[in-house]
């Protein structure tokens, strides 16, 4: 019987990825176990390509990420690039698939296990029913996900704790005597839940449990929705003296144009963010802390220990939020 990457890696004592390392990528495995496997890929005269790899182990060596929205956004672009430093360290590539509607991503599931050409399937940041994991998991393709607010069927997790971020930024506002509050949301994408939905809900549940109903307010989903959100706060009968930000994409801007026409930040009006971004120290942006890339590279491994057929230690991460506090958000003036 023609030898198989199996077979290499079970008298290596090595993975599989290993194996294929060693042939695809020696400068991420050490000399003395390339050494190794080498040695006993040419005892049992296996030969070894990169389409070779994926026909003899049986995988792809490739990992689907669906990502909501443009790659080039803050949080989307630095989740890439954990996710890339694990799984090219690994000799796997990443397959990108932006999905921006419900039937968009009803169509990849549909298709997905007739190509069977990825070795996992991670969800980033939006919702899926539970058909579609079940339709993946019935063709033993490891199904996770980053940053979605049910765990349900995803076989390994890492996700913020989004609501009660939404409440730790609330609450902060809340403390500062502010009671005219704003909250500015992005414009939701029908038939797609997105995380920054329980952002907004925990606002909401922190301000009713004092008796407070802030404005919310939807930006538009265009390049610079800054004006859009000005004229609405022009248009509010009483100014609010408090806008939290779904995220620091929306309130970096925000503060800038407040302050051309004239606001002073914090003395007339607090503003806080949500991200931690870049850019947000640099303007002095109280907001809510995540760490997307961390976030990322945690997952990867799961992924990979899960692609292996073993079980992660901690297979479902919920981060508790961090408010940083920064020079945009006063006490109310009275």
């Amino acid at each position: 019987m023609e030898p198989t990457i199996q077979e290499v890696a079970r008298q290596a004592n090595v993975s599989v990825s290993t194996v294929s390392r060693s042939f695809t990528r020696p400068e991420l495995v050490s000399e003395r176990t390339r050494s190794r496997v080498l040695s006993i890929a040419k005892q049992l005269n296996f030969s070894i390509s990169r389409s070779a790899t994926a026909l003899k182990s049986g995988q792809s060596l490739r990992v689907a990420v669906l990502i909501s929205g443009h790659l080039n956004t803050w949080f989307n672009s630095t989740i890439v690039e954990g996710f890339n430093e694990v799984f090219s360290h690994n000799g796997y590539d990443i397959s990108i698939c932006q999905i921006t509607s419900g039937q968009a991503r009803k169509e990849f599931f549909e298709a997905l296990p007739v190509k069977r050409n990825v070795d996992a399937v991670i969800v980033t940041s939006f919702d899926i029913e539970s058909s579609e994991v079940s339709r993946l998991s019935s063709i033993n393709v490891p199904i996770l996900s980053l940053n979605v607010t049910e765990e349900n069927g995803f076989m390994a997790s890492v996700r913020n704790d989004d609501f009660n971020g939404g409440m730790l930024s609330a609450n902060h506002l809340l403390a500062l005597g502010h009671t005219r509050i704003a909250y500015i949301r992005s414009t939701p994408v029908a038939s797609l839940r997105f995380s920054v939905q329980a952002r907004l809900e925990g606002f909401l549940s922190a301000c009713r449990a004092v008796g407070i109903k802030p404005t919310v307010l939807a930006a538009p989903a265009t390049e610079n929705p800054t004006s859009a959100v000005l004229a609405k706060l022009a248009s509010m009968k009483t100014r609010p003296t408090a806008i939290a930000s779904q995220e620091d994409f929306l309130a970096i801007p925000l503060i800038f144009q407040l302050q051309r026409f004239g606001i002073a930040i914090p003395s007339d009006m607090s503003v806080i963010g949500y991200d931690d971004s870049r850019f947000a120290e640099d303007i002095g942006l109280t907001t809510v802390r995540q760490e997307p890339y961390e976030m990322a590279v945690s997952l990867a491994k799961k992924t990979l220990q899960l692609i292996e057929g073993n079980r992660p230690e901690n297979l479902h991460e919920l981060i508790a939020p961090t408010l940083i506090l920064r020079s945009s958000t006063a006490p109310l003036k009275r």
